[in-house]
């Protein structure tokens, strides 16, 4: 059924860029690329996957051209990540505390400082959620490794959801530490964590699809993918047993603008109910949120 137009949607994956290129966003994940291409050719890491990456035109302030941008597209709120390398966007949240979110992305190697560090962000910047690339991180970092635990046990104290990327990678690193079923011993041994996937879980989905009919604190977000690139499996989910499980989340403008991510959802084949949750209900009720 078409998209509704009056929901205030929220965005659990948008990046607010501190340059024209976006580069700096991929300084941690260079000494892990070995080919040329990747090292010195692109913008971005996957940009083979990409076309037409967005750029704010040289606008001065980045924020308030990612605001204008959410307007034009109905999204009243979304979620943006920081790292301990990377905090320039608590600012953006501390400018718009009504329009942004703040999440953190960890780093497992770090060991106890790492779970201080979400204590205390969670405490003074009031952080939703955790992230985690765990093909991303150096050393690589599977998600049922030891080194997380901590981390899982400490978002369950501290009540924060945590989205981790599942499937093969975009960028060109290994994968198999992102397997989609090595989330199952997660979700199991910690049955009140929030676990959501990121980045389609493919070649996995039809696994995510039944590993999540199989335990209730498991969930999906359809960032990185274009609409028109939805895993059929997720969508025949979303549309019958799935409605609660399945969450909209973006990449802009990390490699799809909002423009195009809004037109290739009119096409897609959720069913009028199923939208709302989509969009907005499914996140608020992930984080708790009264929709006043």
């Amino acid at each position: 059924m078409p998209m509704p137009k009056d929901i205030g949607v929220i965005d659990l994956m948008l990046g607010i860029p501190v340059s024209e290129d976006n580069k700096e966003m991929y300084e941690f994940l260079k000494p892990l690329l070995m080919d040329e291409q990747s090292r010195k050719m692109f913008s971005m890491p996957a940009q083979y996957m990409f076309k037409d990456i967005p750029q704010s035109g040289g606008e001065e302030d980045k924020v308030a051209w990612v605001i204008g941008e959410m307007d034009k597209h109905g999204v009243e709120r979304a979620m943006t990540g920081i790292s301990s390398g990377n905090t320039d966007r608590i600012e953006a949240v501390r400018r718009f505390p009504e329009r942004f979110m703040l999440s953190y992305e960890c780093n497992p190697n770090r060991g106890m400082d790492e779970v201080r560090d979400i204590r205390r962000l969670k405490r003074d910047h009031g952080i939703v959620a955790v992230t985690c690339f765990p093909a991303g991180i150096n050393p690589q970092v599977p998600i049922n490794d030891k080194r997380l635990y901590p981390i899982y046990a400490t978002c369950v104290e501290e009540g924060l959801p945590f989205f981790c990327t599942t499937g093969v990678s975009g960028p060109r690193v290994p994968s198999m530490c992102q397997k989609t079923e090595l989330i199952e011993e997660v979700v199991w041994f910690f049955p009140e964590l929030k676990f959501v996937m990121r980045h389609g879980a493919e070649p996995w989905e039809d696994l995510a699809v039944k590993l999540m009919l199989k335990y209730p604190n498991l969930y999906y977000s359809t960032s990185a993918f274009a609409p028109k690139h939805y895993p059929k499996s997720i969508i025949d989910f979303a549309n019958k047993r799935g409605s609660d499980k399945v969450l909209y989340a973006g990449y802009f403008p990390m490699g799809l603008s909002l423009e195009r991510i809004f037109a290739e959802l009119e096409n897609v084949p959720f069913r009028d109910e199923v939208w709302p949750k989509f969009l907005r209900d499914n996140a608020l009720k992930l984080f708790g949120l009264d929709d006043d």
